[in-house]
C-alpha cells in the first residue's frame, strides 16, 4: 500500500481524490458524494425548482461525473467542476422539458406546471422536529427565492446559500465575475422587496439535503458505480 493510499480521501489533494474515484475506491467515492450532495442538490434546484427533479440530475450528474473524472485537470476546484457538472444537467433537463411541454402544448393538452417552487420538508424524519417559527420563515424564504428568475436564482444560491466566491460562482455558471456581481445585487434587491431583513438568518438551513437524503443518495450511487465492478 503507498502513503497517499492511507490517506484519508478527506485529507487528500483534488487531484489526488480524483484519481482514487477514477480507481473506483469506495472511500473515495463515498467522501466525493457525501461532501458535495448538499451543494449540488441547491444549485439542481436553483436551475429545477422541483426536488425530485433537482435529486434526478444530481444523480445523473454524478454518473457523468465519475466517467470522466480520471481526465480531471484541476484547473478549477473540484467541488466547482462537480457544480458545473450539475448545472448543465439541470439545465438540460430544464430544456428537455420545455420541448415536452411545447409540444404538448400545440397540440392543445393542458400542461402542468412542472417548475412550481416546493416548500422542502426536513430531510430526516428521525430529527427532533425544528422550531415551528423558523420553520416557517425559512419556507417563506424558499418561497421567495423560487419566485426570482432563473438568472438570479442561480446566482443567489451558490453565492448566498452554498458561500461560494464570486469567482467560483463565475466559473461554475460560465459567467463573467461582473455578471455575477450584478445579478446577486439585483437578487437581494428582489428578495428585500418580499422579506423582512431579520429572516436573513434563516438561510443557513435552508433547501436541506442530509441525513437520510443524502445517505440514501450516497450508497444509491455507490451501488451504480461499483456494481459493474
Amino acid at each position: 500500500m503507498t502513503v497517499q493510499g492511507r490517506i484519508s480521501p478527506a485529507a487528500m489533494s483534488d487531484h489526488a481524490l480524483a484519481l482514487q474515484c477514477a480507481a473506483r475506491d469506495p472511500d473515495a467515492l463515498r467522501h466525493l458524494i457525501s461532501a458535495n450532495n448538499q451543494r449540488l442538490f441547491r444549485a439542481a434546484w436553483s436551475v429545477l425548482k422541483d426536488r425530485h427533479e433537482a435529486e434526478e440530475a444530481v444523480q445523473a450528474a454524478y454518473l457523468k461525473a465519475i466517467a470522466s473524472i480520471g481526465q480531471f485537470e484541476g484547473r478549477s476546484s473540484l467541488s466547482t467542476w462537480l457544480t458545473r457538472i450539475a448545472i448543465n444537467e439541470a439545465l438540460g433537463r430544464l430544456r428537455s422539458a420545455r420541448r415536452r411541454r411545447t409540444a404538448l402544448e400545440n397540440q392543445g393538452i393542458a400542461m402542468l406546471d412542472r417548475y412550481r417552487a416546493a416548500l422542502m420538508q426536513g430531510s430526516d424524519p428521525a430529527a427532533p422536529d425544528a422550531d415551528l417559527a423558523r420553520d416557517q420563515l425559512r419556507r417563506l424564504l424558499e418561497q421567495a427565492i423560487a419566485g426570482l428568475p432563473a438568472s438570479f436564482r442561480s446566482v443567489f444560491v451558490l453565492r448566498e446559500i452554498e458561500g461560494l466566491s464570486v469567482e467560483e460562482t463565475a466559473e461554475a455558471l460560465a459567467l463573467p465575475p461582473a455578471t455575477v456581481k450584478s445579478r446577486l445585487h439585483r437578487a437581494r434587491a428582489k428578495l428585500r422587496q418580499a422579506l423582512d431583513p431579520e429572516i436573513r438568518g434563516a438561510l443557513d438551513g435552508a433547501f436541506p439535503f442530509a441525513g437520510a437524503d443524502c445517505a440514501a443518495m450516497t450508497e444509491r450511487l455507490l451501488a451504480l458505480i461499483l456494481g459493474g465492478e
